[in-house]
């Protein structure tokens, strides 16, 4: 006769195995399934915690654009979300690509349902759904791009933006810049972090390269713990839009600028490397992970520095028109974010890309702001790509013109240190800051350039101070995009070049 507790570990390894299995299965299924489904406004959204309610799953879609329909299957842990146009659902379908959402802390997956649009019949359930539905769609958006977030909190909504403001209570152990940048750079980009003291509380304002990561990040992170059973997080969006750092030290940090100094006469700090989408750090706060340490540990074993994550500044770029887009517009277009050297678009499949920056750290700016935008009718996708450079062709072999050198190129923006360009650097917009302007041009000379290139001018308006300056509205932030890939360095006379870049602010 067999051993009891011999057979019952047999089994409990069997279960395991099985469990592991199927889990496996169940990820090759959903890659199987996304790949086959074509581009929809209805999104399948699955393994939704059993205890999370319809606000929190339609929430998922509200920094993308309009929810227009929700349907829950309760029973099976999915749902269908309908949003408003193709492009929003793309949006969120890309951006889930580089960072997955979560809902009370358990990953949910999200790609394209084979239904075109939702018809749903009346019933009681659904009512209250579509009460859910009504709760959540109550701000207009007005923006296919994610230029803003919303989210319910006390009973009315509130404007969202890229930064927020953290407050940190039960402070048992060390919170640095460091470990604030482990923790929320797993939900997208870190721009810049600013920590202080206030009212006895550490504190900090953390801003994003996209809006949307700031929303996730409040939705997953509010109210847990960096640590076992301390440093509480609280997070509020805060009112600035933007932050301004002056010194890179303990204090503040500016990832997007390694020039600055340290203060004090002091050499600057060796920044850790934004890590690319859907790597790992070596230490994980309490509620994304099970390796977080312990407070007894940390008394005794000082806190790893960020790990680097690999220096690939290649882009993947796909969804693109093939009949429009160059390699020189996509150098124009990705050099608003960083230096780029070189640009290959795919002979096989000419609606990818790649697109090689001057280092990691400007590949994931320009990932973050570029990746789901539109550009010549098409939302394009913008990852890391598995190159680590871009191949030029053989001396002597005839070029196809689609590979091209840009390393040095007069119009890189960021390639002397200290230069103000790194301090304006901004997310797209539909408003252009315009610069280089000669006095003999005219604001209506400046109308009539850029209604050429098919822009609507809504606004047009020249900077008093020198009148060589201008910001200019057009009708939609994809006109920006073709604006500014057709005009950047255009010849005004007198050996005046126009300079584009996008503004901070609006007309």
């Amino acid at each position: 006769m067999s051993n009891p507790i011999q057979a019952a570990g047999i089994h409990k390894k069997r279960f395991l195995s099985q469990f592991v299995n199927n889990n496996e299965n169940d990820k090759k299924k959903f890659k199987a399934d996304r790949s086959l489904c074509s581009p929809s406004r209805v999104l399948h959204i699955r393994q939704i915690p059993s205890d999370a309610t319809e606000e929190e799953v339609i929430s998922l879609g509200i920094p993308f654009g309009k929810v227009t329909n929700f349907l829950r299957l309760k029973g099976k842990c999915q749902a269908l979300l309908e949003m408003d146009s193709e492009e929003a659902a793309a949006a969120l379908v890309n951006y889930c690509s580089y960072s997955i959402p979560h809902l009370h802390n358990q990953p949910v997956y999200i790609q394209y349902s084979k239904h075109r649009e939702l018809k749903i019949e009346n019933s009681s359930y659904q009512a209250r759904a579509q009460a859910a539905l009504e709760t959540e769609n109550a701000m207009e958006h007005g923006s296919q791009a994610i230029l803003s977030a919303h989210a319910v909190e006390g009973g009315h909504r509130q404007c969202q933006g890229s930064v927020l403001r953290i407050i940190v209570e039960n402070l048992l152990c060390p919170v640095s810049i460091e470990v604030l940048y482990q923790v929320f750079s797993r939900f997208g980009t870190v721009l810049r972090i600013v920590v202080f003291t206030r009212n006895s509380q550490f504190q900090a304002l953390l801003q994003y390269a996209d809006p949307a990561n700031a929303y996730y990040a409040k939705l997953n992170l509010n109210g847990h713990n960096i640590y076992t059973m301390c440093c509480t997080l609280h997070i509020e969006f805060s009112k600035l839009s933007s932050l301004e750092v002056k010194y890179n030290n303990e204090k503040s940090r500016d990832f997007t600028r390694f020039d600055l100094p340290f203060g004090d006469g002091q050499h600057p700090l060796q920044l850790p490397i934004t890590p690319a989408y859907g790597y790992s750090f070596p230490v994980v706060p309490a509620p994304l992970g099970s390796l977080a340490p312990t407070p007894a540990v940390l008394a005794a074993v000082p806190l790893p520095a960020v790990a680097s994550a690999p220096v690939n500044s290649v882009i993947l770029v796909s969804n693109l028109n093939s009949e429009v887009i160059t390699p020189y517009g996509l150098f124009i277009l990705f050099g608003m974010y960083g230096d780029v050297h070189r640009v290959k678009i795919l002979f096989k499949k000419k609606s990818n890309a790649l697109v090689q920056m001057a280092d990691a750290t400007q590949a994931q700016l320009a990932m973050g702001h570029l990746n789901g935008q539109k550009l010549y009718g098409r939302v394009i996708r913008a990852i890391l790509s598995k190159h680590q450079v871009i191949q030029l062709p053989p001396e002597g072999r005839k070029s196809n013109g689609l590979t091209k050198d840009y390393s040095n190129s007069p119009l890189h923006r960021f390639k002397k240190s200290g230069s103000k360009n790194f301090q304006n650097i901004f997310p797209p917009s539909d408003t252009l800051y315009l610069s280089n302007i000669p006095p003999f041009v005219t604001d209506e000379a400046m109308e009539n350039l850029f209604e050429n290139t098919g822009s609507t001018v809504k606004a047009f308006r020249f900077i008093q101070k020198d009148c060589r300056t201008a910001l200019i509205q057009l009708g939609s932030v994809e006109e920006a995009f073709h604006a500014l890939i057709e005009l950047h360095n255009h010849d005004l006379g007198e050996n005046h070049h126009l300079q584009i870049s996008f503004s901070k602010c609006t007309i």
